[in-house]
């Protein structure tokens, strides 16, 4: 989320004039490893390795904001409603497409792992109920750890139809709709979109300070807590906690992102909109479901994603955006741009133990 010249600039002046105080912030060479344990594929099916890869599942501002309740033959995902991040996402709805997207993380890969089952939903979120049964490994459940929010320009080329039938076809889930836009004159209006409602949120003092509370400015703070949007899998530099948070007020203006975002666009092969049709909690975590399917699905074919989703967040641009789709009397649920480009490390996760009820 941050220039990283402005940070740079930024952070090695207030340095050299503290008389080159330098605090320990830990190397991302130690990160890369711990994120990169946290990835492992299990050697076997056991409940604490499922619930690790679904914690992998995306979720708004890395907040992970679900609570996994184990029983026998059944995990529950319920939302931890202190991890809610109430000025980007009022009504809940990001929240729940979160426990969308790692149910269907856990139903994946208890197909893989030999724990087969299906997904059910309920009134206190969705749920996973499984049994005995052979591994069946596949593509899906091999992107699990692979799969990030790559938050970088792409590469610019289009995708050919055949890859982009295959992610549409991975995504079909009963309630959700999928609308991929390729077209350039479109792209560019959704471009513009997306800048303007960054810009309103970017004008907003409590969306700021909400954001600043969820970056981790350095790889020690980043493992410390677990959670968060790691400066540095945006490719941004690293910063002491105190000194990253005193000039993220200066360092961060409208004009500066929302030119990052333009060209992000520009990069980009395509969109993705996702619409449930019931606009609901259910509904919404069925689109959680559906774009992790398709994520995992771009992440098998070394397709990169990342989520542009503030002409969503920002309810006066709804309308333009489902018109621009197609889909002029509903509610769009996501926005995910995609292309081909090189990975980033990889974002922080709790432990097992932290988000088990």
């Amino acid at each position: 989320m941050i220039g990283r010249r402005a940070l740079l600039a930024a952070g090695g002046a207030l340095a050299l004039g503290a008389g080159g105080w330098r605090l320990t912030t830990g190397s991302m060479a130690g990160y890369d490893r711990w994120a990169a344990e946290l990835r492992a594929w299990p050697a076997a099916p056991e409940i604490a390795a499922l619930v690790r890869l679904a914690t992998l599942a995306p979720n708004s501002h890395n907040s992970q904001p679900w609570r996994f309740r184990i029983g026998p033959d059944r995990i529950d995902i319920g939302p931890d409603l202190a991890r809610r991040v109430p000025v980007v996402d009022p009504d809940d709805h990001h929240l729940h497409v979160s426990l969308g997207a790692a149910v269907e993380t856990l139903a994946i890969a208890g197909a893989a792992l030999g724990r087969p089952g299906e997904v059910v939903l309920g009134p206190d979120g969705p749920g996973f109920v499984h049994s005995a049964g052979s591994p069946r490994p596949g593509p899906l459940a091999e992107a699990i750890p692979r799969r990030q929010s790559t938050r970088a320009e792409y590469d610019g080329r289009p995708l050919d139809v055949e890859t982009l039938g295959a992610l549409a076809a991975a995504a079909g889930m009963p309630g959700v709709r999928l609308i991929l836009l390729t077209e350039p004159a479109v792209l560019g209006q959704v471009r513009d979109l997306v800048v303007a409602a960054n810009g309103a949120q970017m004008g907003d003092p409590a969306f700021m300070s909400e954001l600043r509370d969820w970056i981790r400015f350095n790889p020690r703070a980043a493992i410390e807590t677990g959670d968060g949007l790691f400066s540095g899998a945006s490719g941004n530099p690293s910063l002491p906690t105190a000194l990253g948070r005193a000039v993220f007020p200066w360092v961060i203006t409208a004009a500066g992102e929302n030119e990052r975002y333009a060209r992000q666009l520009a990069s980009s092969a395509g969109c993705a909109v996702f619409f449930a049709e019931r606009a609901n909690p259910e509904g919404w975590v069925q689109v959680g479901r559906a774009c992790q399917r398709f994520a995992l699905a771009a992440t098998a074919r070394d397709v990169r994603l990342a989520f542009v989703n503030q002409p969503v967040e920002v309810a006066a641009f709804r309308t333009a955006l489902a018109a621009l789709a197609g889909e002029p009397d509903r509610r769009p649920d996501l926005l995910l741009r995609f292309g081909r480009g090189a990975p980033l490390p990889f974002s922080p996760r709790r432990p097992v133990a932290a988000v088990v009820a």
